[in-house]
């Protein structure tokens, strides 16, 4: 059952994911970086860009992301995929001052959680003027290597950053990634796209509490701003 904004009111810390959900998808930088994925893996294993892109949707579906799939299969050094992927051209997103605006009337900490790197993070958020709204990254190193929806690193950022999850927000536009949170207490945000991986299996949507096509509109209705 979907619920009403203002539920959230209360909360006391929000996990913001990164990529297609503190931007819209619309501006599809995440185009970029499949793309330099493909690339990264056609080098790295003298194929085809074709033919590459079938492997990394192979690592994509077996392990939940291409990276864990290279290192689980390959013993891949993290940080050359993560610095290639990431070096990406950002001036076709713009500033969001509405969304600065919204983060921060907000009430509560602020934290991202994401399956990039806190220098993609911090890059991305500076770009767009709301590095300064954030507490901390947790990011896919700090997480392990291991990426949503994986469940410890749910468990060892709640830690880390003495979260308690009944009073916690995740915001996510993968709406499997939020199951994890929605097990631990959380109360979920779902940020729809139009990639079919963005949505949830038919039948399993119950770990989806709310949903905002607009985030910046969702939050504030939040806050009634």
């Amino acid at each position: 059952m979907i619920r009403e904004p203002t539920a959230l009111r209360s909360a006391e810390t929000w996990l913001f994911d990164l990529d297609n959900t503190l931007y819209p998808a619309k501006y599809d930088l995440f185009a970029q970086i499949d793309r330099r994925m493909g690339e990264f893996i056609a080098q790295q294993f003298d194929l085809s860009y074709d033919q590459a892109k079938l492997r990394q949707k192979s690592f994509f579906h077996s392990h939940g992301t291409t990276l864990r799939g290279l290192m689980v299969e390959y013993g891949l050094d993290p940080a050359d995929f993560l610095n290639y992927v990431h070096d990406i051209d950002l001036t076709p997103l713009p500033a969001l001052p509405d969304l600065r605006n919204a983060l921060e009337a907000l009430p509560g900490r602020k934290l991202v959680f994401t399956n990039g790197t806190v220098a993609h993070a911090e890059r991305v958020m500076r770009h767009i003027g709301i590095a300064d709204c954030f507490e901390a990254v947790f990011d896919i190193v700090a997480s392990g290597y291991l990426p949503k929806p994986h469940p410890q690193p749910y468990g060892k950022l709640l830690a880390e950053h003495g979260v308690v999850p009944q009073s916690c927000v995740m915001v996510e536009d993968m709406a499997r990634n939020l199951a994890p949170a929605a097990a631990l207490g959380m109360s979920t945000v779902w940020v729809p796209t139009k990639a079919d991986w963005s949505a949830p299996r038919p039948g399993e949507e119950d770990h989806i509490h709310h949903v905002a096509p607009d985030l910046t509109a969702f939050l504030q209705q939040v806050t009634g701003g």
